[in-house]
């Protein structure tokens, strides 16, 4: 029987020396300095990495720098992780970089942890209590208020047993990831393997990803083939959400990877250098002004970031504000993900918080709903938000464009999406690609197209109705070809609108002449009907009308329409009954002479000149009655 084991994620946190490193080596086996400077200095300079089996629960242990120049790659390890291992020696306690530490995985939303007190071999009883003490002080209403302090040695074995069992009693309380989400793996480390090419590592964020799979790396935006992975040092079929994990690549070379970079499902995620935030600055932060820069780290990404302010010019120590920040390189980041922000200089860490739109419009002082939209997408439900990214957007919104600022599986989007056309305040104008427009914004656009079509007939006594390409077009370029077509839809299913071919009506209008104008069209089909084939230009038998040229161009389209004109050239018109009879000449001249004509015999049967005799064969030929064989046509 094939054991399930529960993947959690433990980030240690704890100021340089204290013993984070040699804590994990005596619970795994393992030392996690990979580099050869950190094993001659004896600190961790960058992540390291180790794993555990215990019972039903695999542990991945990410080892962070503690010293306070390389904090910028702990913050690349932390995010993430489902526990911190806070790591506190017992002879010296609590440290600056154990402060910070400790403030960057409170605002990275870490939930739970564990207390290690080490280097209990060197410290008396009386040291250890006060340690513990300044400890339970340290954490007092925060998320490790309740975390059990196990004082361990990794030099004397001294509760290793303990702490192993404070860490499984914590992995039970970690909600178990859910892998139907879309893949995500923030990249931390990128190296080349001799024989298989490119392996880059992470903690696998969200879904699952398997051998074969084509994944997009992004900002780059290059679909790439999954070669191999692991997890927990074993080549796998299948990593999931929740596991650190390394992805052998094809069809990239390590050099064109790098930290900061995500591995994504095919078409989820989109590049932003602009989000809309939540930031939190810590109390012991200095003030940060509106377009103050900071060091942005989100994921295992850090850039330059500018701050503004939102509806404030200054944000003081401990408080929170609702704010942009515009990035220096892209980042590739959904909504709820957490980041931390640092001063520019001194780099120290001031706060961080959660992303609340990571594809904002620019920050203007004018956008006056953009503190209430936030809030919405802050702390509303997926229908709430959904309905104030609908209203926020005048085109509408596509199912690909909720998507990437979200995270939402597309089923969930649908939900949502009838939910709320249920409720008539989202219109689905379509399913497939879905696209969603306000319910008052879709009522605008009806009455726009109605009236232009009214507006029209008004103008247009004479025309049938409006193309189709024309009514569009008086819409502007602010209304999707979708939303269009399902308004255009609705005002024909209510009958307000008909659709004629191309043309588009009110239901009802007709054409209306004038006395004059119900002569003039009478004149214009005797002059062509008394002609026969041998019929006058166009613009000879306009001219001859009283009204002017533009309604005798309208009256002669009507006839073009009805067909009781029939266009053969651009300037030759026939009258469709001539064009009856011609063809019952050809029948009768097949019967007795044979299914061949030529141009002469043409012109001797139907009494015209080659001036009409071409064009009336060419439309013959276009009608299939006939059909050219060299100089001859082939009476069909």
């Amino acid at each position: 029987m094939t054991t399930t084991h529960k993947s959690v994620i433990v980030g240690t946190a704890g100021h340089i020396d204290h013993g984070k490193s040699t804590l994990i080596e005596a619970l795994t086996g393992t030392h996690p300095d990979r580099l050869e400077e950190e094993k001659r200095r004896g600190i961790t300079i960058d992540l390291g990495f180790a794993f555990l089996e215990d019972g039903s629960v695999r542990y991945g242990f990410v080892d962070v720098p503690g010293h306070e120049r390389f904090v910028k790659n702990m913050l690349a390890g932390a995010s993430g992780i489902d526990l911190v291992l806070l790591v506190v020696a017992a002879d010296e306690a609590i440290k600056p970089q154990t402060r910070e530490h400790f403030d960057i995985c409170r605002l990275l939303g870490v939930k739970r942890g564990v207390i290690a007190l080490t280097k209990c071999d060197l410290a008396e009883r009386d040291t250890r209590d006060l340690a513990r003490l300044e400890i339970e002080d340290f954490v007092k209403g925060t998320f490790l208020a309740t975390a059990p302090i196990v004082e361990v040695s990794a030099k004397t074995q001294e509760g290793l047993a303990e702490l192993k069992a404070a860490l499984r009693n914590a992995a039970q309380e970690v909600s178990a990831k859910d892998t139907s989400r879309y893949f995500r793996l923030p990249i931390d480390r990128s190296f080349a393997v001799k024989g298989f090419g490119t392996v880059v590592t992470g903690t696998l964020f969200s879904g699952q990803v398997r051998v074969g799979d084509d994944v997009e790396l992004l900002p780059e935006g290059k679909l790439l083939r999954v070669r191999g992975l692991q997890t927990g040092g074993k080549n796998v079929e299948r990593a999931e959400a929740g596991q650190r994990t390394a992805v052998n690549l094809a069809g990239i070379e390590h050099a064109a990877t790098r930290r900061g970079m995500v591995l994504s499902a095919k078409g989820r995620l989109r590049p932003t250098r602009r989000l809309d935030v939540k930031l939190e600055l810590l109390p012991a932060a200095p003030t940060v002004k509106s377009r103050s820069q900071v060091h942005f780290h989100a994921g295992t990404l850090e850039t330059i970031g500018e701050v503004f302010l939102l509806g404030r010019h200054e944000l003081l120590p401990g408080e929170t504000s609702l704010a942009q920040i515009r990035l220096q390189d892209e980042a590739v980041l959904v909504r709820g993900d957490r980041f931390i922000v640092r001063q520019f200089s001194p780099v120290v860490t001031i706060g961080g918080g959660m992303v609340l739109d990571p594809l904002a419009r620019r920050f203007t002082a004018k956008d006056a709903g953009r503190a209430q939209f936030l809030e919405k997408i802050e702390g509303g439900t997926r229908e709430d938000i959904l309905r104030a990214m609908v209203d926020r957007n005048i085109l509408g919104i596509t199912a690909g464009e909720v998507i990437v600022r979200t995270g939402w599986l597309e089923a969930e989007l649908r939900s949502a999406a009838n939910a709320l056309s249920q409720q008539q305040s989202v219109r689905v104008v379509s399913n497939e690609p879905l696209v969603l427009l306000s319910a008052s914004r879709f009522s605008e656009i009806a009455k726009q197209l109605l009236a232009r079509a009214e507006r029209f007939h008004t103008e247009n006594p004479l025309l049938q109705g409006i193309t189709r390409e024309e009514l569009k077009a008086a819409l502007g370029r602010r209304v999707r070809p979708e939303a269009f077509t399902d308004a255009l839809q609705m005002l024909v299913d209510q009958k307000k609108l008909a659709v004629l071919g191309e043309f588009v009506k009110k239901t009802g209008a007709e054409i209306t002449l004038t006395p004059e104008e119900t002569r003039a069209k009478d004149q214009i089909v005797k002059a062509f009907g008394k002609a026969g084939l041998a019929v006058p230009s166009v613009n000879e038998v306009l001219t001859e009308l009283k009204i002017d040229k533009l309604r005798a161009e309208k009256l002669l389209q009507i006839l073009l329409r009805e067909k009781v004109l029939v266009r053969v050239t651009s300037d030759l018109i026939f009258h469709r009954d001539a064009l009856e009879r011609l063809a019952t000449l050809l029948a009768q001249y097949k019967k007795t002479n044979g299914d061949r004509i030529g141009v002469p015999a043409f012109k001797e049967l139907t009494g015209i000149t080659r001036k009409y005799a071409i064009p009336l064969l060419e439309y013959l030929d276009r009608q299939r009655l006939t059909r050219r064989a060299g100089d001859e046509r082939v009476i069909l």
